[in-house]
């Protein structure tokens, strides 16, 4: 029996397969030409696209650092040459371009067609806005076309519900994307057409050129213009623009704005008709009010011409004169009666601040008089003062006081020690006592 050949692993494979591209002299250095689609701006700064022709596709990256250098800002549709190397990714095994450059190659196929078909619908008049229908305020009956599954679908749901729980969704579902997707959509319009509802949404949710291109082509773009039904056109992400949003009644970025255009918010609408309501209660009480005010008017004009009323007028007119008569003479006789009083008032405040300032002079003058008495005692006190002391300045006794004495000879006050001479008897007289000596021997003494 033959050997069984050896078995290896993924990852071995993966290796070995990746070795055999690095290994090829064409595949590090290559160009290839072809049209973008799936292009995707990472938030990192590397580019993700797919480089594909009528006959085959490649998945592409261009990383950061040669994204920084891209001279054109890429597109879906885009005809590009890129310059880069071809390898595999192991993890996921699979074979990929990295790019180091890319430049304009011209407008891709699709595009290309999109721009063919566009003009002729446009020269033709399926763009024209005087055949667009008006959009119904407040549909009720809403027809989709768009597929049975997705996101879109999911949307306009939520949204109805939200809106308006009481509108009818009616679904066809239909084929958006590949061979048969056109004569899906072109069936799923003319099949609810029929069914004469309120409005007709058609579209799905966002994807590439490709994706998106069976609402590119024109037998799709005739169903919508031949259609009896309003048609909302919701293709794609808010970005994308499609033949079918030309054609349409209206167009809406997202199917989300679709179902908000199409379903009319019912709260809001109670809302509505409830102001309304108070606004015509509001109105009919004012034109209540109004009739009953001219009744009013009417029924006063009518008093104001009765007999009585004028009779009864001029009584009270009399009544209100001889009460101003009476008035008039009270305020005339208070008026005088508050004259005496206010007349009264001042001469009495006179006769009143004569006094007081007669009083205000007398006790200044009083005051003045002690004040000047006062000060007349105190100076002669003062000089009394002064005399006493100079007086006492001048006593003998207060000399005798401090130590001095009075000699006296002869009955007479001795000034000289030349008036007495040795064995005179002197006298000397103290503050208390006096003595008797004798004199030895007088000495002169000049204290000049």
């Amino acid at each position: 029996m033959p050997a069984d050949p050896p078995c290896y692993s993924v990852g071995q494979i993966s290796s070995y397969i990746k070795g055999l591209f690095e290994q090829d002299f064409l595949l590090k250095s290559v160009q290839v030409e072809g049209e973008i689609s799936n292009l995707k701006y990472h938030s990192s700064g590397h580019v993700y696209f797919t480089l594909k022709d009528e006959k085959a596709a490649i998945s592409g990256i261009m990383f950061a650092s040669y994204a920084r250098g891209l001279k054109i800002r890429l597109k879906d549709g885009m005809k590009v040459r890129v310059s880069g190397s071809i390898s595999t990714y192991e993890r996921g095994s699979s074979y990929q371009i990295y790019a180091k450059s890319i430049a304009e190659a011209g407008l891709g196929v699709l595009y290309q067609r999109f721009m063919e078909t566009k003009q002729r619908l446009e020269e033709m008049g399926l763009f024209d806005p005087a055949y667009r229908k008006p959009i119904p305020k407040y549909a009720m009956r809403i027809g989709v076309v768009t597929a049975p599954t997705g996101a879109a679908i999911q949307d306009i749901v939520n949204i109805t519900h939200r809106r308006n729980p009481f509108a009818q969704l009616i679904l066809y579902p239909a084929l958006v994307q590949g061979e048969y997707a056109p004569a899906s959509i072109i069936k799923g319009i003319e099949t609810l057409d029929r069914m004469g509802l309120d409005i007709l949404i058609v579209g799905r949710g966002g994807g590439s050129l490709e994706d998106l291109w069976a609402f590119n082509e024109e037998a799709v773009a005739r169903a919508i213009f031949d259609a009896d039904t309003p048609i909302i056109s919701a293709v794609g992400h808010e970005t994308d623009v499609t033949i079918a949003d030309y054609v349409a009644d209206l167009r809406a970025p997202t199917p989300s704005a679709a179902a908000e255009l199409a379903v009319f918010d019912v709260r809001a609408y109670a809302d509505a008709v409830r102001q309304k309501k108070q606004r015509l209660a509001s109105a009919v009480n004012a034109r209540f009010e109004q009739k009953r005010l001219l009744l009013s008017h009417a029924e006063a004009r009518l008093r104001r011409h009765d007999p009585r009323t004028r009779m009864n007028e001029y009584r009270l007119r009399t009544a209100y004169a001889q009460d101003n008569l009476e008035n008039a003479l009270k305020r005339r006789l208070d008026a005088s009666i508050q004259g005496l009083s206010e007349r009264e008032k001042r001469l009495q405040n006179g006769m009143e601040d004569a006094l007081s300032l007669a009083r205000e002079k007398l006790e200044t003058a009083l005051y003045g008089l002690r004040d000047g008495m006062e000060t007349a005692r105190l100076n002669a006190v003062h000089r009394l003062d002064l005399s006493i002391t100079k007086l006492d300045g001048l006593s003998p006794l207060r000399r005798l006081g401090s130590g001095y004495a009075f000699a006296e000879a002869k009955g007479k006050a001795l000034t000289d020690s030349r008036q007495v001479a040795a064995g005179d008897l002197v006298k000397l007289y103290l503050k208390q006592g006096s003595l008797l000596t004798e004199v030895i021997a007088p000495e002169e003494t000049d204290h000049g």
